[in-house]
C-alpha cells in the first residue's frame, strides 16, 4: 500500500539498505497481485524482497490474528508504515475498549515507526509523484472491521462536530499519555505484585500498573476487569479470582501466584 511504499522511498532516499517484506495472508482474491507489485515496487528501489506466505483462516478478531501471524514471521525491528492518521484511529479503537492511559499512548515513535508523524495523504501524494503504482486493499472499506468504520464513519463525524481535525490532537493526547505512563511505570517498579500487603498499601494508580505488569510477563495483557479483581485479591476482599489466559490468581498469608486454571 502507499504507507509502506512510502517508507521504502524515503528508506531509499537516505541511502539506507533496503528489505521489503510482503506477508501474503491468503485472505483475498487479488492478493498474489499485490505480491507482484510489491516485488515491482523493490526492484525499482533496488530493494531486495522477501515474500512471507502465512493462513489466517476468517473468523471473529481476524484483524488481530493477522497481526500476530505477521509478527511472527517478520524479521526483529522491521520498519512499518503506520502514520499519524493510524496513530488517532488506534487511540480511538482503544478508548472503545476501555483502556487505560498504556493503550491510549497508542504505537511509540521510534525507529520501527518512521512515519509515524506524516498523514496518510502525504504518503499517497508522494507515491504518486515517484509514478508508482500501490496496491488498493480491499478488506480496508470492509465496514466489518472495527477500524474501518472508525477511519470512514466515526473520525469524520468526530471532525464535524469539533470543526477541526483530530488528527493532530489524538496524536498529540498519545504523546501526552505515552510520558504519564513512563513515569507511573518507573514509581510502580518498587512494588512487588507478588505482595499483597504492598499491593493494598500502594496508591491504586501504582498498583494497578505492577499488576498488569506482572501478569503480562506471564501471559497475555490484562483487561482494566482483570487488574481490578486482582487488587480485591489483594485487598482480601476475595480470596482468589480468574483472569485472561486460563489463569488464576489465588491469595496465601500474603502471598499472590498465578496457577492455571484446570478444567
Amino acid at each position: 500500500g502507499p504507507d509502506s511504499t512510502a517508507v521504502m522511498v524515503l528508506a531509499n532516499a537516505a541511502g539506507l539498505d533496503i528489505t521489503a517484506h510482503h506477508v501474503h495472508h491468503g485472505l483475498r482474491d487479488d492478493a498474489d497481485r499485490d505480491v507482484e507489485l510489491a516485488r515491482a515496487i523493490a526492484e525499482r528501489l533496488g530493494a531486495r524482497f522477501v515474500e512471507h506466505r502465512v493462513t489466517v483462516e476468517p473468523g471473529p478478531n481476524l484483524e488481530a490474528r493477522a497481526r500476530t501471524a505477521r509478527s511472527r514471521v517478520l524479521p526483529p525491528g522491521s520498519l512499518t508504515g503506520h502514520t499519524a492518521d493510524d496513530q488517532a484511529e488506534t487511540v480511538l479503537l482503544r478508548l472503545l475498549r476501555g483502556s487505560g492511559a498504556d493503550g491510549l499512548a497508542a504505537m511509540e515513535p521510534g525507529p520501527t515507526h518512521p512515519i509515524l508523524g506524516l498523514r496518510r495523504s502525504e504518503t499517497v501524494s508522494l507515491c504518486a509523484e515517484m509514478g508508482l503504482e500501490v496496491a488498493e486493499d480491499s478488506t480496508n472499506a470492509d465496514p466489518a472491521h472495527q477500524r474501518n468504520r472508525i477511519r470512514h464513519e466515526g473520525l469524520p463525524l468526530l471532525n464535524d462536530i469539533a470543526r477541526r481535525d483530530l488528527v493532530p490532537v489524538l496524536a498529540r493526547t498519545a504523546d501526552v499519555l505515552r510520558d504519564d505512563a513512563a513515569l507511573l511505570d518507573d514509581l510502580a517498579a518498587a512494588i512487588d505484585p507478588t505482595d499483597a500487603r504492598m499491593l493494598a498499601a500502594a496508591p491504586v494508580a501504582l498498583a494497578r500498573r505492577a499488576i498488569r505488569r506482572w501478569l503480562t510477563l506471564e501471559g497475555y495483557p490484562p483487561d482494566t476487569a482483570a487488574v481490578e479483581r486482582v487488587l480485591e485479591v489483594a485487598r482480601g476482599t476475595h480470596l482468589a479470582c480468574e483472569i485472561t489466559g486460563g489463569r488464576r490468581i489465588s491469595r496465601s498469608g500474603q502471598l499472590l501466584e498465578i496457577t492455571p486454571i484446570q478444567r
